[in-house]
């Protein structure tokens, strides 16, 4: 790995991506602390230690909607109109053809997603505002509402660019890089808490469970199933086409982190509700599911089970994929071309993604239980969700790295 960096380095052009990359970092975390005018920032720190929605959604804003600052939305609009775009290439047939246009198509899908982000961005920010104004019970005028409002979504524009501005000119994935950078901001004071508040046998499994979580994350997010594909013989002339064996991959845990953050809001939802609209019935009912409750901890266990399987039927859809391969020549030897394969393609999906869908809720699941049963601080901030973003897109900047370095006939990171 250390030769693999410093032939890194060696790449002028591979250097100037990953200096531009850190630039592009320096601002991201710069804005992450200007605070946006006509908040008392003292106060508003305070309605983000109950945690709840706020505290999930601070967690992708690497601190800064505590701070509230000008980032203080951070990515997540982004990440929530991205969902939602991938949502409506199933339900809206124009938006499926543009998936299907390629390149064209992908960049009008782009440019629907940044208007969506910006729509997203207005009305969190209009939110935010109207409940820290209600909840601190402070005067904010209407001029100051505009600016803050305005602050906001500027910011949340601005932070897309800078992510875009990875993928295009940086060592790429930057929408992902910019939720990495803001999570791990979090990593060293959330040490250095445990350091100071727990015992001594705390930070050793603190660490210890850390060291075994990341190596069992690395080892099923690598995990996949190779369905085999062979594509018939084609003569034309004289030339013969295809014949060619490959095949398809299903990665285990191929719905990622979304099934745990759908999880996640669908249960802080009644407790977020509870706190714009006081009412004695929701208050009673979201107090039986706060985060770290034994219920919580069942229905989240549930939610993210049933949301994993939903999400990979969403985005890997057995029927186009099988009418692609009919329609290209390719077949999966023992299998008859058609509905046939589409339904043993969905077959191996629901098998792989049932231990999959598994083990992303035992990995959400085990820093609560430490939590609540030891009291450890360092996953009051760093939950499952944070674990597997960081190990997903460290292995994916990896890759992307390696693939840098291949072109260039150097070794990578995995030789």
């Amino acid at each position: 790995m250390i030769e693999a960096l410093k032939n890194a380095w060696r790449l002028p052009d591979l250097r100037y991506k990953i200096l531009f990359t850190l630039g592009i970092v320096v601002v991201y975390r710069f804005g992450a602390h200007i605070p946006t005018p006509g908040i008392p920032v003292g106060a508003v720190r305070s309605l983000f230690e109950a945690g709840g929605l706020l505290g999930f959604l601070d967690l992708f804003a690497g601190g800064a909607l505590s701070e509230f600052a000008v980032f203080a939305l951070g990515i997540m609009p982004y990440i929530t109109a991205s969902i939602v775009m991938q949502l409506l290439t199933v339900l809206i047939p124009k938006v499926e053809e543009w998936a299907k246009e390629g390149e064209t198509g992908q960049r009008k899908i782009t440019q629907w997603t940044r208007y969506l982000t910006l729509v997203l961005a207005f009305s969190q920010s209009f939110g935010m505002t109207y409940y820290i104004q209600r909840s601190l019970q402070i005067p904010v005028p209407l001029i100051n509402r505009v600016v803050i409002i305005t602050t906001l979504v500027s910011g949340t524009a601005l932070v897309m660019w800078l992510g875009e501005l990875i993928t295009q000119r940086g060592i790429g994935n930057g929408m992902s890089l910019l939720i990495f950078i803001s999570i791990i901001s979090r990593f060293p004071d959330s040490m250095i808490r445990t350091f100071q508040v727990g015992p001594k046998y705390l930070v050793v499994l603190t660490v210890a469970v850390l060291v075994i979580m990341f190596m069992a994350i690395i080892y099923v997010e690598l995990g996949q199933r190779r369905i085999p594909i062979q594509y018939a013989k084609r003569v034309v002339g004289r030339r013969v086409y295809g014949g060619a064996s490959t095949y398809l991959p299903i990665k285990v845990n191929s719905a990622g982190v979304i099934p745990i953050i759908f999880a996640a809001a669908f249960l802080v939802f009644p407790s977020t509700i509870a706190k714009f609209f006081p009412s004695e019935r929701v208050s009673n009912f979201s107090s039986y599911i706060e985060p770290g409750s034994l219920l919580y901890m069942i229905f989240y266990f549930i939610l993210i089970v049933v949301f994993a399987f939903f999400y990979a039927e969403l985005v890997f859809n057995p029927v186009n994929i099988a009418d692609n391969l009919k329609k290209w020549g390719g077949f999966i030897p023992g299998i008859r071309p058609g509905m046939p394969t589409a339904e043993y393609i969905n077959r191996v999906l629901t098998r792989i993604t049932f231990p999959g869908a598994i083990f992303i809720a035992i990995i959400a699941i085990i820093p609560m239980i430490l939590l609540r049963t030891l009291n450890d601080p360092f996953f009051s901030n760093f939950g499952g969700t944070s674990i597997l973003i960081l190990v997903g897109v460290a292995l994916e900047t990896s890759k992307q790295v390696e693939a840098q370095l291949l072109m260039r006939h150097y070794e990578g990171f995995v030789t």
